[in-house]
């Protein structure tokens, strides 16, 4: 899969795997050299291959930057009726999940722009008690550079992808 040519098709793919989601994966690894896997609902996709996350919980993810910067995300699509419709007609008709290979930058303050961002994902949770919980005064954000980019092979029915 090649990460520039396709880049706006895997932000599609990130933005739905969210909406069925409300997270990604992010893998790691820690300063003993194993993996571990950190879930993140905060994660945005820019225009040049490159994205964002909210720190604000994450504690072993940072941990691990300083170590090791590489990371490994994944965003699979949830969707019951996506699954059905490809179980039916043996195919995918986009991809099921993909990979991002990257590298985690230094946290940084939020600017005005992403907080923006933030805010209108999170929209339709205004006014609950986890939303303002999970979400409100988020403040600093780290930067991902991606280098590489997989789509998961299911066979035939992601041939066609």
């Amino acid at each position: 899969m090649n990460i520039k040519t396709e880049w706006n098709t895997i932000r599609k793919h990130f933005n739905t795997s969210f909406s069925s989601n409300f997270h990604v994966a992010i893998a790691s690894v820690d300063s003993e050299n194993n993996p571990t896997v950190t879930p993140i609902g905060s994660l945005f996709l820019n225009d040049d291959q490159t994205g964002f996350y909210f720190e604000k919980f994450p504690s072993k993810l940072p941990e691990h930057a300083n170590n090791n910067p590489n990371v490994c995300l994944l965003a699979v699509n949830s969707g019951r009726m996506f699954w059905i419709k490809a179980l039916f007609h043996e195919k995918f008709k986009s991809f099921p999940a993909v990979k991002l290979y990257g590298k985690l930058g230094e946290k940084r303050k939020a600017t005005d722009k992403e907080i923006e961002r933030l805010n209108r994902r999170m929209k339709m949770t205004n006014g609950l008690k986890g939303n303002t919980y999970l979400w409100k005064k988020m403040e600093y954000v780290r930067d991902i550079t991606f280098t590489k980019a997989e789509k998961i092979n299911l066979g035939k029915m992601t041939a066609e992808l």
